[in-house]
């Protein structure tokens, strides 16, 4: 295999992530970590970005505009809202 025959795994990989290429980087790094995480909540995604409430919000709403996330209702409490990545 030589150096100039693309794999086709990265492709793949490219290809998911083709929609959130032109996001801001705290968006980048919000769907990053809900890669690594099956679920979270608004403030548990500020604590693991380290991200301000407010950027993670802006964040989490570009995502949504793009359909990379996917937002439901937490059922133990209706106030908080669950995302994850909607790949």
């Amino acid at each position: 295999m030589s150096t100039t025959e693309p794999v086709a795994a990265d492709e793949d990989v490219s290809d998911r992530w083709e929609p959130v290429r032109d996001l801001p980087p705290s968006a980048k790094l919000v769907a990053k970590v809900l890669d690594y995480n099956d679920t979270l909540t608004q403030s548990q995604l500020a604590e693991e970005t380290l991200l301000p409430p407010r950027t993670v919000r802006y964040a989490l709403s570009r995502l949504e505009e793009e359909d990379v996330i996917d937002a439901r209702f937490s059922f133990t409490d209706a106030r908080k809202r669950l995302y994850s990545l909607a790949v």
